[in-house]
C-alpha cells in the first residue's frame, strides 16, 4: 500500500463510526435519491394524472346513462297531472325515469381526444424519467464533488506529513547547533500552514457531504460515506468520440427530446379534434319513465295502487338529433386557428430541444477531448514534481537549500497533486455522461 493510499484510508475511518455505518456506491445514492426526492414524485403524480385522462377520454366513448325519480306534494291550486284540471286539493306525485345519449358522430373529436391524450400520458413518463435522470447527473456531481475533497484531505494531509516530518528534522539539527533558530521558525510556519489547510479542505468535504445528503432528501443524516476506493476516482484512456453519431444516439432515447415529440403529436390530434367542431354532429338517445299519482282514481273514486300506475303509466321514447354549427361569432374557426399556432408552438419546441441537445454535445465532446489532454498532462506533472521536490528534499536535508526553496517545491507538488485529481474526477464525470448519451445503462432507472 502506498503512503497516499493510506492517508486516503485514514480520511475514510476518520468519519467512519463503526462497521455498522452504512458505505454507499454511487448507484446506492441515485437509486436512494430516486425513490425519496419530492419533485420526482411531483412528475409521478402528473403522470398519474395524465393516465387517468387518457382512461376517461376512453370511457367518453360510451354512453351517457342517468336515472332520476321525484316526489312532489302539491298545495293549494294546481294543476291535476293527470286531467290537467285546476284542482284546490292536496295530494302527491311519485315520477321515475331512465334515459341514455350516445354520440353517433361529432366529427371524430371524441377518437382525436383519445389518441391526443394517449401522447400527453406517453410524455408525461417521459417527463418523469427526464427528472430522474437530472436527479442522477446532479447526485452523480455531488458524489465526485466528495471524492475531489477526499482526495484534497489526502493530499493535504500527505503534505502535512511531509512538513511535520521537516520540522522534526530542523528542531533535531537546531538542538544540535548544525542549524540556525531562524528556519525552525520556516519549518514550523510551513507546518502550521499546512494544518490550517487540512482543515480548511475537511470543512469543505463536510459541506460537500451536506449537498448529496440534500439531494438525497436524506433529512435525519448528518454524515454519509462513500465507497473508499482511490481506484473509482481514475480514469484509463479513452476513446474519441465522434459528435454525429453521439447525436444519433442520444437523439433517438433522450426523454426530454422523446416527451416533446409526443407533445407534436398530441398537438396535432388536438388540431383535428378541434376542426371536428366545425362538423355537424348526430346523437341518438332513448328513454323510459313512469311515475304514480294520487289524483288518479277508477271507477269507484278509489286510488288506483302504485303497482298498477307504475306499469300502466310506463312510457318509451327513441330519438335522433342533428346539429349543424352555422355561426356562433366563428368561435369555432378561432379556436382551430389557435390549435393550429399551438402546433406550430410544438414544432417548434421540439427544434428547440433538438439544438440545446446538439449544443449539449458539442460541449460535452469538446470537453471530453480537453480534458483527455489536461489528464495526460496533469499525470506527467505530477511525476515530475514529485521528482524535484525529492531532490529538493535530499539538497535540504544536505544543507544547499534554504526551508523557503523547500517549502516552494513541496507546494507545487501538491497543486499537481490537486489539479491531477480534479482533472481526472471531471473527465470521469464528463465520460460518464458521454456514456449516457451513448445508451449505456450508467443509471439503474427504470
Amino acid at each position: 500500500m502506498t503512503f497516499k493510499t493510506y492517508l486516503v484510508a485514514l480520511v475514510f475511518l476518520a468519519s467512519y463510526s463503526g462497521f455498522s455505518q452504512k458505505v454507499w456506491t454511487l448507484e446506492e445514492c441515485v437509486s436512494y435519491a430516486i425513490e425519496h426526492n419530492l419533485q420526482v414524485k411531483n412528475t409521478a403524480y402528473n403522470n398519474d394524472s395524465s393516465k387517468e385522462t387518457y382512461r376517461q377520454s376512453v370511457r367518453n366513448l360510451l354512453p351517457n346513462i342517468s336515472g332520476s325519480t321525484s316526489y312532489n306534494v302539491q298545495f293549494g291550486r294546481s294543476e291535476d297531472p293527470n286531467t290537467n284540471d285546476i284542482v284546490n286539493t292536496q295530494f302527491f306525485t311519485n315520477n321515475y325515469s331512465l334515459g341514455a345519449n350516445i354520440d353517433l358522430f361529432r366529427g371524430f373529436q371524441k377518437l382525436n381526444n383519445i389518441k391526443a391524450s394517449k401522447f400527453i400520458y406517453k410524455a408525461t413518463q417521459e417527463d418523469m424519467l427526464q427528472e430522474k435522470f437530472l436527479l442522477a447527473f446532479r447526485v452523480m456531481s455531488a458524489y465526485y464533488d466528495i471524492k475531489f475533497y477526499e482526495g484534497l484531505v489526502a493530499n493535504s494531509l500527505e503534505q502535512q506529513e511531509i512538513s511535520q516530518s521537516n520540522y522534526d528534522l530542523v528542531k533535531k539539527q537546531v538542538d544540535l547547533g548544525m542549524m540556525a533558530g531562524a528556519d525552525l521558525y520556516e519549518a514550523e510556519s510551513n507546518l502550521l500552514g499546512d494544518k490550517l489547510l487540512v482543515t480548511q479542505n475537511k470543512n469543505l468535504l463536510t459541506t460537500s457531504k451536506l449537498t448529496l445528503l440534500q439531494e438525497m432528501n436524506m433529512t435525519e443524516e448528518q454524515d454519509i460515506n462513500l465507497m473508499p476506493s482511490l481506484e473509482d476516482t481514475d480514469v484509463t484512456s479513452t476513446e474519441e468520440v465522434v459528435l454525429d453519431s453521439l447525436y444519433n444516439a442520444a437523439r433517438g432515447f433522450v426523454p426530454i427530446v422523446k416527451s416533446q415529440e409526443f407533445r407534436v403529436l398530441a398537438a396535432k390530434k388536438q388540431l383535428q379534434s378541434t376542426r371536428g367542431g366545425l362538423f355537424p354532429s348526430l346523437s341518438f338517445s332513448a328513454g323510459i319513465g313512469t311515475g304514480y299519482f294520487e289524483t288518479r282514481r277508477d271507477e269507484d273514486g278509489n286510488t288506483i295502487p302504485f303497482r298498477t300506475q307504475f306499469k300502466d303509466n310506463t312510457s318509451k321514447f327513441i330519438g335522433a338529433s342533428l346539429s349543424v354549427p352555422i355561426s356562433n361569432g366563428w368561435a369555432n374557426r378561432s379556436r382551430v386557428k389557435q390549435q393550429k399556432i399551438a402546433y406550430l408552438q410544438a414544432k417548434n419546441n421540439l427544434e428547440i430541444q433538438e439544438q440545446e441537445l446538439f449544443q449539449l454535445l458539442q460541449q460535452l465532446v469538446q470537453a471530453h477531448n480537453a480534458l483527455t489532454a489536461e489528464y495526460d498532462q496533469s499525470k506527467q506533472k505530477v511525476k515530475a514534481q514529485e521528482l524535484a521536490f525529492a531532490i529538493a528534499q535530499k539538497r535540504y536535508e544536505k544543507g544547499l537549500i534554504n526551508a523557503i526553496d523547500l517549502f516552494q517545491a513541496k507546494n507545487l507538488y501538491g497543486v499537481a497533486q490537486n489539479e491531477n485529481l480534479q482533472v481526472g474526477l471531471r473527465l470521469k464525470v464528463n465520460q460518464s455522461t458521454i456514456d449516457f448519451y451513448q445508451g449505456l445503462p450508467i443509471f439503474n432507472i427504470n
